[in-house]
């Protein structure tokens, strides 16, 4: 593991409590952060801390959900001080359907986990960075939102979203000291998958060079440096991580 310099740095990481997001906490951990871990399940949040050493805690949080986004704000500036990092990590993949058969209602859950909460985490968080003139903020797309992957309508264009989102925060907030940008991975083997046909995960795994899914360690640290000091020229940026799929 290179090392990466935090230290001194106050980071929440929504969806932290595991997979993707709970690599992004370690790692921020091992550079020397106090990380805040948003998560709507409570049970696995706790069972997550206690596995956990260093300066982490965390906050039961729906992202999806204004007034929560709002408390957990609040809570977290009480608890380190300042928000130097935001890491909008927590999203669901949603059902595998054809377009014209997708349920209304889930295209609507879909969109609210995974872009509405991005939105409202960045609404919340960026005005504490504005302030003191620092800040990084990165969001976790997905390549499916570059490419759209066929039978995940909604997952594909909640994570194009993020992409749109990154690029707009980003120029809104380049004189101000705080950089925005995305990452896009190809699949990783987390829980996720469980909501996943299994001839969507095969889909995926067929569209990788490499011939195998991402680890939750490598976006980890794609994520975290994108959260140092060192990134202090790139705003707005989409970086993939997608094992050669990405074709632009």
């Amino acid at each position: 593991m290179n090392q990466l310099d935090l230290k001194q740095r106050a980071a929440i990481v929504t969806g932290g409590a595991q997979g993707i997001g709970l690599a992004i906490v370690k790692r921020m951990l091992a550079s020397g952060a106090s990380v805040r871990i948003w998560d709507r399940d409570q049970k696995l949040l706790q069972q997550t801390l206690s596995g956990l050493s260093g300066p982490v805690s965390g906050d039961t949080v729906d992202v999806a959900d204004e007034k929560s986004v709002a408390q957990g704000t609040a809570a977290a500036v009480a608890a380190l001080g300042k928000i130097d990092i935001l890491v909008n990590n927590a999203g669901i993949a949603g059902a595998n359907a054809p377009t014209v058969d997708y349920p209304v209602q889930e295209w609507e859950r879909v969109l609210k986990v995974n872009l509405t909460s991005q939105f409202l985490c960045c609404r919340a968080i960026a005005p504490h960075m504005v302030k003191q003139k620092y800040g990084r903020i990165v969001n976790i797309a997905s390549i499916a939102g570059k490419e759209g992957n066929p039978n995940a309508v909604a997952y594909s264009a909640s994570k194009a979203g993020v992409i749109s989102l990154t690029k707009s925060l980003g120029k809104e907030l380049a004189k101000d000291g705080v950089s925005v940008n995305c990452i896009t991975p190809a699949a990783a083997k987390t829980a996720i998958f469980d909501q996943m046909t299994e001839q969507h995960i095969n889909y995926m795994l067929a569209k990788i060079p490499m011939g195998r899914f991402v680890l939750v360690e490598e976006i980890a640290a794609m994520a975290c440096w994108l959260s140092s000091e060192d990134c202090s020229f790139t705003t707005g940026g989409v970086f993939d991580i997608s094992g050669g799929r990405a074709t632009y």
